[in-house]
């Protein structure tokens, strides 16, 4: 089969195509043939190791310290299940699956063996392949983070990075949790926003969040580039602030700090992810209140490309990457 390994860490161009083994599954796995994957900012920053200082040698400890250990990434996939181990209930051959592929990385591939239990279930009737793999990575994400802040209806939820990957989502998952939702994102983003359904949206460029008297119950920062002193000044006195990004020790101690001298709550860390959440997300995708945000999309031998455009920043929502397209 064909796959897309990063051998050594650096610019796009570390990516090569090449003709790898095709996986066989074990008894309690399922051979997916993948039909689209994702180039998301996790997949650029692994390729390029850019890591927050204070983990750049945990991180590496773990990944590898000249290059990826493991050569294939790729964290999200929709495919079809083209085989099945012996022990395997949960799925048969012909199913229509999305998944995270999680820490094993691997879905820059044609194929990709996962286990029963990994965090996969059938795909939405109502997505295709393309629309249904952005969902396990940064759908997940979200929902967990929401979640361990226990946005209730009528709360005031403000998000920035509104306009990327978790915040797109993140926003439609707050609405369809009945809470009033301000978005924060760049000029380009505001009508997009609007229509996944903020109630309001701050434009970062000529904007900020201090300007006005609002207060905010929750406050989800999904890309880690506002001032955590700002956003605690917006926070009622009970309100949480929910960071989804490995923050850099100044920040972390000013969050912890926050967390001890206030009745405000700092929750960071890395998110969980769970198979009763993306069938979460699956449920709200049917009900038709979860769509998926695609900026671009690329054919499989486009893989530089596309890790060149995420480089930039840029991306409104996701980026895609259709395996099987020539």
């Amino acid at each position: 089969m064909k796959a897309i390994i990063c051998t050594k860490y650096g610019t796009p161009e570390v990516l090569k195509m090449v003709e790898v083994d095709k996986p066989v599954p074990k008894n309690n796995e399922v051979l997916i043939k993948i039909h689209a994957t994702t180039v998301n900012g996790a997949d650029a920053r692994i390729r390029g190791a850019v890591f927050p200082s204070i983990f750049n040698f945990p991180v590496k400890l773990a990944m590898g310290f000249k290059g990826p250990r493991k050569k294939i990434l790729g964290v999200e996939l929709a495919g079809t299940v083209e085989k099945t181990g012996t022990s395997v209930t949960r799925f048969k051959v012909g199913d229509e699956v999305f998944a995270s592929a999680g820490a094993n990385f691997g879905a820059h591939a044609e194929y990709i063996c996962l286990a029963e239990t990994a965090e996969m279930t059938h795909k939405p009737s109502n997505m295709s392949f393309e629309e249904a793999a952005a969902v396990p990575h940064c759908g997940l994400a979200a929902l967990y983070f929401l979640k361990k802040g226990k946005v209730q209806p009528g709360q005031k939820i403000l998000i920035h990075g509104a306009a990327g990957g978790i915040g797109t989502f993140a926003v439609q998952i707050a609405k369809s949790m009945g809470a009033q939702v301000t978005g924060v994102c760049s000029t380009s983003g505001i009508d997009m926003i609007k229509s996944i359904g903020a109630d309001r949206v701050i434009d970062y460029t000529c904007e900020s969040i201090s300007m006005y008297n609002d207060k905010y119950d929750v406050i989800f920062d999904t890309v880690g580039k506002s001032s955590i002193q700002e956003c605690l000044e917006a926070l009622n006195d009970n309100g949480q602030y929910l960071s989804a990004v490995h923050l850099e020790l100044s920040r972390m101690l000013e969050g912890i700090k926050a967390s001890l001298t206030s009745n405000k709550k700092v929750i960071g860390g890395v998110a969980s992810y769970t198979v009763e959440n993306l069938n979460y997300l699956k449920n709200l995708i049917e009900a038709g209140k979860l769509k998926t945000v695609i900026d671009k999309q690329y054919s499989f031998h486009q893989m530089v490309e596309a890790h060149t455009y995420v480089d930039t920043g840029h991306k409104k929502g996701h980026v895609i990457i259709r395996v099987d397209a020539n």
